[in-house]
């Protein structure tokens, strides 16, 4: 088969998985490599080097530094000294949750960002009597517009840098991308408060019990304790409500208020069987009983999340401590953060180097363990940008690009390069509302660079500019996980988010065409 139309054929074919919603984005990204190699495209080591580009590595380490963040209450602490100042007037919480979201977003990624503010502001949300439907897409909006902020905010820029200066262009800067993350912040700013009032439905999704304060003030009522919320659930030490699973082996025991665990760890606080609470020095054990467990929050970990633990947490220990605003680790959060930004920002390692150096750095400070390393990587994420890097390679080795490029340019005739590049730009966009951003930008990237050659242009504003419209992922749910992960919080139904995502993404591609070129020329 013809290099170009089997690269074409497997394009298509990629496209039409990705929209069909039922094949995991990780076997579509690593069938196209594998398609690449059985059609001869490309050689097998062509096809799977997007497992060991520097891109990848550096996109894997930014999701531990990420994990840094949540887990030692750093961004819990951020998200309450900010939002907690805001009051309760829904233009001036709208502003400081975006502001809020678009920094957050500009160090740890789109999706880490509002995954982390999501309870938070529902909860701000509930205390201001707003509908959480007025907060939560402007959330996730807000953030989008964040990514663009500074190199760490997506994979996209990251990809987009690598390529600029793999073809004749130049790295972008750690901070170069805030020329045009700023002005787009400003704007999205400006058209979701004057537009979300009108376009947002009223409404209120699930809520998510992770108000700190409540949770605790619920636990003093059902158990009867009077301990502060800082002694309950403070930085270093927290309690935890496991309930005893049946043929657990304490089943039968005699325990005591105020006893120890046998390994010393856990003092039990308090006990209830059913509505009934369980009091003096004979509580025999029994199947359903409820307790209240006291410890610092890695024995509450060790002790209730493990594969043989005795009991079950109602709330895992892992997610009420990131809850906890600057725990015990956070201060080793922010230095090696801090560390690996001004490496970046100087340039002295690459990227990926300054990523896995701070991910490192992390793990063997005990900020983070190996286990939480591991899993806090998005394999997804990874997999998806790995698998889709030979396709890349394919469009141009073959040919493909120049060929598409010429397609494009033949349609717009002589109209010039910001005509190409708004076609770049609307193709971009809409791509985007229907499969992932990053790989999105993977397929268009070699066209836009094959257009940038043969009109003898820089390669810099197409790059830039195709980063813009890859943030616009703003008509559709499904466009990024971020777009989903605020529909049922915020009682949110398909249609609504192409009546706000509509103007902004018109301002993403107007900003793309004429903004992205006068800070790059062509």
């Amino acid at each position: 088969m013809d290099p170009v139309v089997a690269t074409l054929l497997i394009l298509a074919l990629a496209i039409v998985a990705f929209v069909s919603n039922r094949i995991p984005l990780g076997i579509i990204a690593i069938g196209v490599s594998l398609a690449l190699f059985f059609t001869g495209v490309l050689t097998l080591p062509q096809a799977l080097a997007g497992f060991g580009d520097p891109t990848v590595l550096f996109i894997a380490a930014l999701f531990v530094v990420s994990e840094s963040l949540d887990a030692t209450g750093v961004t819990a602490w951020a998200g309450q000294l900010v939002i907690g100042r805001a009051g309760t007037k829904r233009s001036r919480l709208l502003i400081v949750v975006g502001l809020l979201v678009a920094v957050l977003t500009a160090l740890i990624s789109v999706n880490g960002a509002v995954a982390a503010l999501l309870p938070l502001v529902v909860v701000v949300a509930a205390r201001a009597g707003i509908p959480t439907s007025k907060l939560l897409l402007p959330l996730a909006f807000s953030a989008h517009a964040g990514s663009m902020l500074l190199l760490t905010g997506t994979p996209v820029n990251i990809i987009v840098s690598e390529l600029a200066a793999d073809n004749g262009g130049r790295a972008f800067g750690f901070f170069e991308f805030a020329l045009v993350g700023l002005p787009l912040l400003a704007g999205t700013l400006l058209i979701l408060g004057l537009f979300s009032a009108r376009l947002l439905p009223s409404r209120n999704g699930a809520l998510m019990p992770t108000d700190l304060a409540r949770h605790a003030r619920l636990l003093r009522q059902q158990y009867s304790i009077d301990l502060d919320t800082g002694v309950l659930l403070g930085p270093v030490n927290g309690v935890t409500e496991v309930v005893v699973p049946p043929r657990s082996p304490l089943i039968g025991q005699v325990l005591c208020t105020g006893m120890a665990t046998p390994s010393g760890d856990l003092v039990l606080l308090a006990a209830r069987r059913g509505v009934e609470e369980l009091k003096g020095a004979d509580i025999v054990v029994q199947a359903g009983d409820a307790l209240l467990l006291q410890g610092t929050w890695d024995d509450l970990a060790r002790h209730t999340e493990s594969a043989d633990a005795k009991v079950m947490p109602v709330d895992a220990p892992a997610i009420l401590r990131r809850a906890v605003p600057l725990g015990k680790h956070a201060p080793r959060a922010l230095i090696v953060l801090g560390a690996m930004v001004l490496l970046l920002a100087t340039g002295l390692v690459p990227p990926a180097v300054a990523a896995i150096l701070a991910a490192c750095a992390l793990v063997l400070t005990r900020t983070v363990s190996v286990a939480q390393a591991y899993q806090s990587i998005s394999w997804t994420t990874v997999v998806l940008v790995a698998g889709m890097i030979p396709l890349s390679t394919a469009f141009i080795q073959t040919g493909t690009a120049d060929l598409v490029a010429g397609w494009l340019l033949t349609l717009i005739g002589d109209a010039g390069p910001r005509v190409a590049l708004l076609a770049l730009c609307v193709l971009t966009v809409v791509l985007g509302q229907l499969i992932s951003n990053t790989a999105t930008v993977l397929i268009v990237a070699p066209i836009a660079l094959a257009i940038a050659s043969t009109l003898d242009l820089s390669v810099l504003p197409f790059m830039m500019a195709l980063t813009v419209a890859g943030a616009a992922s703003f008509l559709t749910p499904i466009a990024t996980p971020a777009n989903l992960m605020v529909m049922d919080p915020g009682g949110y139904r398909f249609g609504d988010y192409w009546k706000l995502g509509l103007p902004l993404a018109v301002f993403f591609i107007v900003m793309a065409v004429f903004w992205v070129p006068l800070i790059l020329p062509f």
